[in-house]
């Protein structure tokens, strides 16, 4: 089955600990490949320094929650 090139331009990932040093670089990556990512963290250990590149994309959606 074929995906249009619409349908693949709509994907969507949510990373849990996004603000981690895994999470951020996940987030980075998942960016690169033209999705669209919501990240949820706590910033119990996570930190903003390593998502601070990404805040104000467009694809890129920062949710602080517990």
């Amino acid at each position: 089955m074929r995906r249009s090139k619409r349908a693949e331009q709509r994907r969507t990932a949510l990373v849990a600990g996004g603000a981690g040093f895994l999470g951020s670089h996940l987030c980075e990556g998942l960016l690169r490949d033209g999705y669209r990512v919501i990240c949820v963290d706590n910033f119990l250990t996570g930190r903003m320094e390593n998502i601070s590149s990404l805040v104000g994309q467009a694809r890129f959606r920062l949710i602080e929650q517990d």
